[in-house]
């Protein structure tokens, strides 16, 4: 089983096929088998790559909620690219994963080939900020009090969960069934360390200016539209690779037909 060593934590990764890189990086509630369709099907002509973040067996789980932070899981996509021999990677990542993906684009710019950061806002909203930290505590203390039960309960109920459920009702049960492989401790030290002390995604606003909306979809778009997401992904890889990829040409902003903040 292959390990990376980041800041004295092991991080547990896959890896499948040959060519450039592509690093998948999980959400708060997966791990590095969410990305099973995307591992499939890119390693057809990508070198892919998937890890599970600290705090996820088989990852190792650190005690102390100060081995966890943004910055640090950041600094984990590159150790693991590291350990892999990956000079340079197309990073992916999903909600928490996508923050952290945007963070590595900041932090270690030089090693990026593209950043795809799908749902990377959760918490962003300055006047749920306070209710959304208060949760997370709530959230990361039936964690260490009752287990991961009573919060699998919660999420299959959730809003950013019922499309998952109703279009693929085997794939959500399968989703919950590896939920409750995770360590309840890690959960929540994630949250403690990770989730309530990350800047908002407000503060990177002039570094997000291309977005792709994916209709009557949940939260977790690789799993729910696997298809669709691959399709797009691919697309935006394969003009990156050609060299093809340009940012857009100021010109092409209609102020008049552009809405107003």
């Amino acid at each position: 089983m292959p390990y990376a060593i980041s800041k004295g934590v092991q991080l547990y990764y896959e890896a499948a096929g040959r060519g450039r890189a592509i690093v998948f990086v999980h959400e708060f509630s997966g791990d590095y088998r969410s990305w099973e369709a995307q591992m499939r099907h890119f390693s057809r002509r990508y070198r892919c790559i998937a890890f599970n973040a600290r705090g996820y067996p088989p990852s190792e789980v650190p005690a102390s909620v100060s081995k966890y932070s943004y910055t640090a899981a950041a600094d984990d996509i590159a150790s693991v690219m590291r350990h892999a021999g990956v000079g340079k990677a197309h990073v992916i990542g999903c909600s928490m994963g996508a923050y952290a993906t945007l963070q590595f684009g900041l932090r270690h710019p030089r090693r990026a080939l593209s950043l795809t950061s799908v749902g990377a806002g959760a918490g962003s909203d300055p006047a749920k900020r306070a209710e959304f930290v208060k949760a997370s505590e709530a959230t990361a203390l039936s964690f260490l009090q009752d287990g991961l039960a009573p919060a699998m309960k919660k999420y299959r109920n959730a809003p950013n969960r019922i499309q998952l459920e109703n279009k693929d009702p085997r794939g959500f049960r399968e989703f919950f069934r590896r939920f409750a492989e995770h360590s309840a401790l890690g959960h929540a030290n994630t949250l403690r360390g990770v989730q309530m002390r990350r800047p908002t995604i407000y503060r990177f606003e002039r570094q997000l200016a291309r977005l792709t909306i994916v209709p009557a979809t949940g939260h977790v778009v690789n799993v729910e539209e696997p298809d669709f997401f691959n399709r797009i992904t691919e697309d935006f890889l394969t003009l990156v690779d050609s060299g093809r990829w340009r940012p857009r040409d100021p010109r092409s902003l209609n102020k008049s037909t552009m809405a107003k903040r």
